[in-house]
């Protein structure tokens, strides 16, 4: 799930994480500091000559003072923080993208949803690829222990062992790649734009089913 009107920036340079982004558009010192290493309560516009707008999403579902609770092998929050920004984000399931289409920050916007195949994005980057347990980037409620070993190697996943007490939408709850996908158009199927549910394509690579969407 991106920007609204972000497909055209996306398909052009790539699906990149927040840090990519601040290099991409020459993001240096303090200003990338609190993008990068600090809690954004809300979503930030950057700008650079020669670049589209792009907005750097909030972290609403994150403080700083519930990861000092949860963080558990002497990370501080600041590189935690860092830690998320280095990469960018997938769900696997429809279920948790709908969640997050119908959270409170995003579901009065519409927003631009990319559906991969992940077979496709995992062979073309599976050295960088992380897979999560938990939604490491909220800490509301009860939030889950989290280091640095959170985001594991597929080879290092322990996934016959989640699966036995969970649901397979549980087993793994994010896939990450570290630094973002350059290719990314060549591992879509499709790209809507989505608000108060109503779905709006955008692209679809051809030859796909019009089923295979969000």
């Amino acid at each position: 799930m991106a920007e609204d009107g972000s497909w055209d920036s996306i398909r052009k340079h790539g699906l990149l994480s927040t840090s990519s982004l601040l290099d991409l558009y020459g993001y240096t010192g303090k200003a990338r500091r609190e993008l990068e290493a600090a809690r954004r309560p809300e979503s930030v516009l950057i700008a650079s000559d020669g670049l589209p707008h792009a907005i750097v999403r909030d972290q609403k579902p994150m403080t700083a003072s519930a990861l000092e609770k949860c963080l558990t092998d002497g990370t501080t929050p600041a590189e935690w923080f860092k830690t998320l920004n280095s990469r960018v984000f997938f769900w696997l399931s429809k279920e948790r993208l709908r969640g997050l289409l119908d959270a409170r920050a995003y579901r009065d916007r519409p927003q631009t949803v990319l559906t991969l195949d992940t077979a496709s994005l995992v062979g073309a980057n599976r050295e960088r690829v992380r897979l999560s347990p938990i939604n490491s980037g909220a800490t509301i409620y009860n939030p889950a222990p989290r280091g640095l070993d959170t985001f594991l190697p597929i080879s290092d996943f322990p996934f016959e062992k989640r699966r036995k007490t969970r649901t397979l939408q549980n087993t793994i709850v994010e896939l990450t790649v570290l630094g973002g996908v350059s290719d990314i158009r060549d591992h879509a199927i499709a790209v809507h734009s989505i608000h108060n549910g109503k779905h709006t394509e955008l692209w679809r690579r051809k030859g796909t089913n019009s089923a295979d969407g969000p």
